[in-house]
């Protein structure tokens, strides 16, 4: 169950991400604007609102840190920590790709 909700918490971080910058670019195509460039800066501004989407707000999982870890249970806080680490590390890879994509994909 920890699992499937830390995977889930990567991938709802790594597509809004990447669906949010992809959708931006389109848009950048319609204002007659380079995609590119819109698409790497919304991927970098985005970042922290995925991250916030994908674990759900943010004044919950801190509450549930801060009674857990000041009561001494250290599992239920831990787990929130690990659970905002992997929506994290997947907003960063969203935004990894799509400056790969806006670079060439590594070509020269």
């Amino acid at each position: 169950m920890f699992w499937a909700k830390m995977t889930e918490c990567f991938f709802v971080a790594f597509g809004a991400v990447l669906g949010g910058s992809m959708l931006a670019g389109i848009g950048a195509i319609f204002m007659l604007e380079p995609p590119t460039t819109t698409m790497l800066r919304i991927s970098d501004n985005i970042k922290i609102w995925a991250l916030v989407a994908a674990v759900g707000g943010t004044i919950d999982p801190l509450r549930v840190i801060e009674s857990n870890f000041l009561g001494g249970h250290l599992s239920p806080a831990f787990k929130q920590i690990l659970l905002f680490v992997s929506a994290f590390v997947g907003a960063s890879m969203g935004t990894s790709l799509i400056q790969w994509i806006c670079k060439g994909g590594g070509t020269s």
